[in-house]
């Protein structure tokens, strides 16, 4: 016996290959498929559209497909209504449980569609009530507790891909291709251009970076742009902040000289002793206001009253007593900054882009920067598919980003 049910899917599918990827998840979730409907655009700009019955030997195969296919913006034709089941015991789903993609998503419950707040790839839809009012939000796994209302199954649930855009010299959302053979200035000033986009439209520019920031001497290019007002939120671990620090006090990055680039004596100490004076201090905050930390980013993160996570890892020195060690606790506090972000860039940093780029709602535009190639193409292989890839040396990158939005640092 097969258990069946019909899709649909619009968009570019010829040119992105969409639909390509699409049919070849049915066939590895051991479903089937038949296209009953296929309406191509006609010119590049036009959208087309396909009708598929996909199909699963039994109903959790197919509930499983059903879910896979909406993380690439395939929904069912008649989606039905969303079902409702408690939560047994704290942090831990309903069997069956409904896998949350970062796509605009609406549910449907008692005949009415709910759009799901602040959208997340894998967590729960959770259902509450409130004064009459019924809402839905993601939730992660460990924050669910016992009797909570979870969504199961794939039935009532609509997603809506980002349309992509293509206007000639603006930010190419969805445009996802990575590539080191593309015009770095134009690049340059479509990234400065959506975040200028996104100031205007009174949102918050996100920043994820790692510590090549500091070490390719580009720390005074973001202190600039710091300045500027096009840092508003700040993710980051350890490292960022160690040597960002390190170089406000000794000079150094690692012991490397960055005016010299070369080690010094006694240089490899510097970072864990940047980290001990803070920890007297107390903070990174009570280091500024104490005159013991008088430059640099987090300095000037301070100065300028914006926020910044640090989020820690095994591998740490100190660490920083400002850094989140409890992970947990750290995803929490980063999900707690995402409110009204409008656009965000990440520069030199694996770890922390892929842990940001799982929390971000697909709507928003996100540009990943690295020298190493497989940065960038590993967001959007993790499911960040509104990523757009730039390789190419982070240092010059910041550089060129901060001539573009500060007009004045050209004359620095």
């Amino acid at each position: 016996m097969q258990y069946s049910e019909t899709v649909e899917i619009n968009g570019h599918l010829m040119d992105t290959g969409i639909l390509s990827r699409v049919l070849d998840d049915i066939r590895e979730y051991d479903g089937d498929y038949v296209i009953d409907r296929f309406d191509v655009g006609h010119d590049a700009g036009d959208t087309s559209h396909a009708q598929i019955t996909v199909s699963a030997s039994d109903d959790e195969g197919l509930q499983r497909l059903l879910m896979r296919l909406q993380t690439r913006g395939v929904n069912q034709v008649d989606p039905g209504e969303a079902a409702v089941l408690p939560a047994e015991m704290d942090g831990v789903f309903p069997d069956g449980f409904y896998s949350s993609t970062n796509l605009v998503t609406r549910v449907r419950l008692a005949g009415k569609w709910i759009e799901v707040e602040n959208p997340e790839m894998d967590c729960g839809l959770i259902v509450r009530d409130h004064n009459g009012v019924t809402s839905v939000s993601t939730l992660p796994m460990a924050d669910v507790k016992a009797g909570m209302q979870v969504i199961c199954g794939a039935s009532g649930i609509k997603v809506t891909v980002p349309v992509s855009t293509r206007e000639s010299g603006g930010f190419g959302f969805m445009e996802s291709d990575v590539s080191s053979e593309k015009p770095q200035a134009v690049l340059v000033r479509q990234v400065a251009q959506g975040m200028r986009d996104a100031k205007e439209a009174g949102k918050k520019v996100l920043w994820v970076g790692g510590p090549g920031v500091v070490h390719t001497g580009a720390a005074p290019a973001m202190v600039e742009l710091i300045k500027a007002g096009y840092v508003d939120v700040l993710f980051a671990g350890n490292a960022l902040a160690t040597h960002d620090i390190e170089s406000s006090l000794y000079g150094t990055s690692l012991g490397i000289d960055l005016a010299m680039g070369q080690g010094v004596e006694h240089g490899h100490e510097h970072h864990i002793r940047a980290i001990n004076t803070i920890r007297k201090a107390g903070s990174i905050r009570d280091a500024v206001a104490s005159g013991v930390l008088t430059g640099g980013i987090m300095h000037q993160l301070v100065k300028q009253e914006k926020t910044f996570v640090l989020v820690g890892s095994v591998r740490d020195d100190g660490p920083l007593p400002d850094v989140y060690t409890d992970v947990i606790e750290g995803q929490r506090a980063m999900r707690a900054e995402l409110t009204d972000v409008g656009f965000c860039l990440m520069v030199a940093t694996m770890l922390h882009s892929v842990a940001t780029g799982n929390i971000l709602p697909a709507s928003i535009p996100l540009v990943c920067v690295d020298i190493n190639p497989a940065t960038v193409t590993k967001l959007a292989d993790r499911g960040s598919s509104q990523a757009r890839g730039i390789v190419t040396d982070v240092g010059l990158f910041l550089e060129q980003l901060a001539g573009e939005l500060v007009p004045s640092y050209r004359r620095a």
